[in-house]
């Protein structure tokens, strides 16, 4: 039985090619798209930053104070917000052509997490009042409520 020449036939083991003789394809690769990965990746981060801090001043309360305080609904509140905010972000940035792309689609997602907010408010009524006393089940609800409409912008992003 003949031995395999490993540089002459590659094996694959996962979909990785194994014995690769020359990795400068890969290094040439990652340094021509290693600017723009981190342009994007930086653009993300500052949309995701920006609509979570606008986010949070145009709640009616201070989340950050409630946290400190012991809060868990403030807690689940806002990490529900961050998630739903993240989730699409991460879709567009899957998906994204450029910078404007990444930031439009950042604001629709905002526009949509205070639209839901406001949707929860007007199920539950006094959303930030049950918040500020720590009422658990409100913020839960609102938690997966933007969580649900995060997967739902994201998969129409992603269309």
């Amino acid at each position: 039985m003949p031995a395999i020449d490993c540089q002459l036939h590659h094996i694959t083991a996962c979909g990785i090619l194994i014995g690769m003789t020359d990795p400068m394809p890969v290094i040439q690769s990652l340094l021509s798209g290693l600017p723009i990965f981190l342009l994007h990746l930086a653009c993300a981060t500052l949309a995701w930053v920006a609509a979570l801090a606008l986010y949070m001043w145009i709640t009616p309360h201070d989340e950050f104070a409630l946290i400190r305080a012991g809060n868990d609904a403030a807690a689940i509140s806002l990490g529900g917000a961050a998630i739903g905010l993240a989730v699409p972000l991460g879709f567009c940035l899957a998906g994204s052509v450029n910078v404007w792309d990444i930031m439009i689609w950042g604001s629709v997602t905002l526009i949509l997490q205070l639209i839901a907010f406001r949707a929860v408010d007007f199920l539950l009524g006094q959303l930030s009042t049950r918040i500020e006393a720590n009422e658990r089940s409100a913020a839960i609800f609102l938690a997966m409520m933007k969580a649900a409409i995060a997967c739902i912008t994201a998969g129409a992003i992603a269309s």
